[in-house]
């Protein structure tokens, strides 16, 4: 910003991007699809394969795939009060998940799907764990896990060489 206004060159540079280049970037994302209740558990199987396939024909790869079976809708969705749940973890870029939301936006036996990108959150937890252990280090008394101290479990004591020499 110049005096209050965009400048030109700052402008025709950030539309001017090209997008393979914003893309390129590998990212982790959860999706979660609801399947049509009336739908057996052969054809949900069915349904999760051609979205893994459509996945990996795009470049990007499924970490974690699971059918949570069928449960309890919070609400009614189209006359419906139950579906059957799958969690997609996919890795890759935001293409993958572009071509996959707009095959699950035309599929009637889809009746609800949400992706959400967890790597940044991923990312930050591990920050978190990394920052406590250290803290927990530095702590007088303090130098195992956390979760060691809250568990009860104390490590098997090994002995110094120092120690063996001494008696």
């Amino acid at each position: 910003m110049v005096n209050g206004k965009w400048s030109h060159d700052l402008l025709f540079t950030i539309y001017h991007l090209p997008r393979r280049l914003i893309l390129e970037t590998q990212r982790q994302y959860e999706v979660v699809f609801i399947v049509d209740p009336t739908a057996d558990d052969d054809e949900v199987t069915r349904l999760t394969d051609n979205l893994k396939q459509i996945v990996t024909d795009q470049g990007g790869t499924i970490t974690k795939s699971e059918s949570m079976g069928k449960r309890k809708l919070a609400y009614e969705i189209l006359h419906k009060t139950e579906g059957s749940f799958v969690l997609l973890e996919v890795e890759g870029s935001g293409k993958e998940i572009a071509e996959l939301e707009r095959r699950m936006r035309v599929n009637d036996r889809i009746i609800r799907y949400i992706t959400v990108r967890v790597d940044e959150d991923r990312q930050r937890a591990e920050k978190f764990k990394a920052k406590r252990v250290r803290k927990a280090a530095k702590r007088p008394g303090g130098g195992g896990q956390p979760e060691q101290r809250r568990s009860g479990v104390v490590p098997e004591f090994v002995p110094d060489e120092a120690d063996e020499d001494a008696a």
